[in-house]
Formats: C-alpha cells, sequence, structure tokens
C-alpha cells in the first residue's frame, strides 16, 4: 500500500488534503510529520521540501478548509441582495466547520494569520463595500459578525467539555444547585441545552441559533446602511 502511494507525485496540496483526513479521523493531537510521512508512504524529511515546519503544515491546513468554503460559494452571484450572497457564504463555513469540528481551535492557536484568511475576509468586504457600505460601518459590521463568517461563534457560557455533549458536562443535581441561586440561568441552560446528536459546535449553538443571530445582524446592517445612504 505505501509502495503504491509512494509512486503517487507528491505535492502540496495532497499533503495538505491528508494532513486535513488524519485530523478528521484521530484529532488534531495526531498530527505530526511523522505519522502524516506515515499515512502518505514516504519518508518525513520529504514532507519539508513542501512544508518546511509544523507551523506551516497547521496553517496549511487551516487554509485547505478555507478553500473548501471558496470552493462552495464560487458559484454565487454577485449581483443581488448582499445579506443572501454573505448568509450562503457564512452557512457554507458552518457547514466545513461541522465537517471539522477540530477547526475553530486550530484558528485560535495560529500564531500569525494565514494569508488565505485575509483573502477570504477581503471577499466579505467587498461584498459589502460593492453594496454601498462606508468602510466605518463595514468595520463595525465584521466586529459585530465575529467569528461567524468562519461558521461558528464564540461561546460566553460552556457548561460541557469541548469535546462532548453537555449533558456530560451538567449533571441535574449541578443544574437544581444553580436554579437555587441564579434561576433565571438555570433555567435557560436547562432549556437550551442540546442533544449531543444535534449538529452543534458547542452546548448552544445550534443551526437555529446560528442563523437567528446571523439573520438579526444581515438585517440590523441594512438597516444602517439604508440610513447612512439617505443622509448621503
Amino acid at each position: 500500500m505505501a509502495a503504491k502511494a509512494s509512486r503517487t507525485p507528491l505535492s502540496r496540496e495532497r499533503v495538505l488534503a491528508a494532513a486535513v483526513a488524519l485530523v478528521d479521523a484521530n484529532g488534531i493531537g495526531a498530527l505530526t510529520m511523522r505519522r502524516l510521512a506515515a499515512d502518505l508512504g514516504i519518508e518525513a524529511m520529504s514532507l519539508y521540501h513542501h512544508l518546511p515546519a509544523k507551523e506551516a503544515l497547521l496553517d496549511g491546513v487551516v487554509e485547505t478548509v478555507l478553500a473548501e468554503i471558496d470552493a462552495t460559494t464560487a458559484h454565487l452571484p454577485t449581483n443581488g441582495d448582499w445579506r443572501e450572497r454573505l448568509r450562503r457564504q457564512f452557512l457554507a463555513a458552518r457547514q466545513a466547520m461541522l465537517r471539522h469540528p477540530w477547526m475553530p481551535g486550530l484558528l485560535s492557536t495560529r500564531r500569525a494569520i494565514p494569508p488565505r484568511v485575509f483573502a477570504y475576509y477581503e471577499g466579505i468586504l467587498g461584498t459589502m463595500i460593492d453594496a454601498g457600505f462606508s468602510y466605518r460601518l463595514a468595520h463595525r459590521a465584521l466586529h459585530a459578525f465575529g467569528s461567524m463568517p468562519l461558521g461558528f461563534v464564540q461561546e460566553i457560557f460552556s457548561p460541557g467539555a469541548a469535546d462532548g455533549g453537555p449533558e456530560d458536562g451538567v449533571s441535574e443535581a449541578e443544574l437544581a444547585a444553580l436554579a437555587e441561586r441564579m434561576p433565571h440561568l438555570a433555567a435557560m441552560t436547562a432549556a437550551e441545552m442540546h442533544d449531543s446528536a444535534d449538529p452543534t459546535l458547542g452546548w448552544c449553538d445550534s443551526q437555529v441559533e446560528f442563523e437567528f443571530t446571523l439573520d438579526l445582524l444581515l438585517d440590523g446592517l441594512e438597516r444602517l446602511r439604508r440610513t447612512a445612504g439617505a443622509q448621503g
């Protein structure tokens, strides 16, 4: 099997595709140069011709997942409602994060922002500017979006472990104790915790909640854009 793999020309794209597949199957902690080389059927030193260090490999993995989003949204029309374009783009990003749930954590560890992340946001900014946003309003919109363009949101409350369901982190006894001291938080937690089978990137980050927040922001920004345009 390894000998057959080694006859396939090695490229940066092939290395990174194998790296993403490895992490999908085994988690980000399993990604090492030695393990990746073994999966490719090559010597570890061969990888350094394409990716000079582990950090370059991790940056490349980020860029590979962003390329998935770009490929999914490349067909979106550039004219029409800016809200619909960004909505579809952000939801495509969310699907990529659900396919690769380790990605949000990896993004937070990057020492420098990979160039493709800048290019990704350049496209988002271009969509807003073409729709009539000022740079000031577009800047504020990016702050309001937070990490939503990348398909996930930062959780304020996270009672469960990152790799387990919320039911693994909060027992009925703990909820009862919480209810005595903070009844509103306890009631919200009990009502909003999702079953572990739900497609989620956090204890309460379900698809419905993601889309609710996204639509709220898009509609509010459209009102601001119209107001600013009317004021000249």
